[in-house]
């Protein structure tokens, strides 16, 4: 994995997860990565009726902050899932 410069304190895993969280109703968000590129798996029931790029625009959205700018944290998000939680845990 490159180098990604960046001038962030702190755990961007840690931000990346809490962001999402704290963002969407309900969401589990899984982070993993470094350098600059993440893979962001989220369950919400949030996500129910929606498309997979409505559901992925919710995600974009809530880390955005996290991609603007030259020296951003989040270079990349090299993949992105997201899906509603299975339906015994859904009551």
């Amino acid at each position: 994995m490159s180098s990604h410069p960046t001038n962030f304190q702190g755990s961007v895993v840690d931000a990346l997860r809490e962001a999402i969280e704290q963002a969407i109703p309900g969401a589990a968000a899984s982070v993993t990565g470094g350098g600059g590129h993440f893979s962001i798996d989220v369950v919400s029931s949030e996500f129910a009726g929606k498309g997979m790029l409505e559901s992925q625009r919710l995600v974009y959205s809530a880390i955005s902050h996290l991609m603007k700018g030259d020296m951003a944290p989040v270079h990349a998000v090299d993949s992105l899932k997201t899906r509603t939680p299975p339906a015994s845990s859904a009551r």
